[in-house]
């Protein structure tokens, strides 16, 4: 089927006659936009503003910090991603986090989840892996209406509660304290990523710190 450009119009109908069969199909613009689109771009959050970011070699002194720490520090297990949900807080404006690591790095990466904030509340969420995530996805997903398609729903109508701050990917953790920050692009929950799932032999021992400021 050639596709072809049509300028379309409030009201505009546009037929499609089949070459095989003579068959026409009638299609209106302005309802195809709005029963099949609208509700895909309402459900779409705005885009995120990228984090500030910034390094420092304070690793003893932050270390010995966040060792006295009661949920300072913690081990990822080979093979796992750790998830830290941080609420938005209504106090604050702005997300700040900073963590090292011992003898080797980690991935690292921050999203965020346009949902409604019921806890303040700091969780920790381990994975053997980030597919076991998307799994755990699916079976929320599995619980809601269709939006989409009349058969099987629609999964982008919950996965477009997720944006991206900054995508996962190795930090030199083990040489520098890694930190940054995030203004508050609204209500809901930050995901931080800690990801050991490339490393088959190593767990890595992860030394970290998260707060807000107003």
């Amino acid at each position: 089927l050639t596709n072809y450009h049509v300028p379309q119009g409030v009201g505009d109908i546009v037929m499609i006659q089949s070459d095989h069969t003579g068959a026409v199909d009638i299609l209106s613009a302005e309802l195809e936009t709005a029963d099949l689109l609208g509700e895909q771009r309402k459900a779409q959050p705005p885009p995120l503003a990228a984090p500030t970011m910034w390094t420092t070699e304070k690793m003893k002194e932050f270390k010995a910090k966040m060792g006295k720490e009661r949920n300072g520090r913690m081990v990822v297990k080979r093979g796992e991603v750790v998830t830290v949900r941080v609420p938005t807080h209504p106090d604050g404006k702005c997300i700040c986090w900073e963590f090292a690591t011992d003898d080797y790095d980690i991935g690292f990466g921050v999203y965020f989840d346009w949902t409604t904030v019921t806890s303040t509340a700091i969780t920790v969420h381990v994975s053997e892996s980030s597919d076991e995530e998307d799994e755990e996805e699916d079976e929320e997903i599995e619980g809601l209406s269709p939006v989409g398609d009349v058969e099987r729903g629609s999964k982008s109508y919950l996965r477009n509660r997720y944006g991206e701050v900054m995508p996962v990917y190795r930090r030199n953790s083990h040489r520098e304290v890694q930190a940054g920050s995030h203004e508050y692009p609204g209500e809901g929950i930050y995901l931080l990523k800690f990801d050991n799932s490339y490393s088959l032999l190593r767990n890595k021992t992860l030394f970290f710190h998260v707060y807000y400021t107003s």
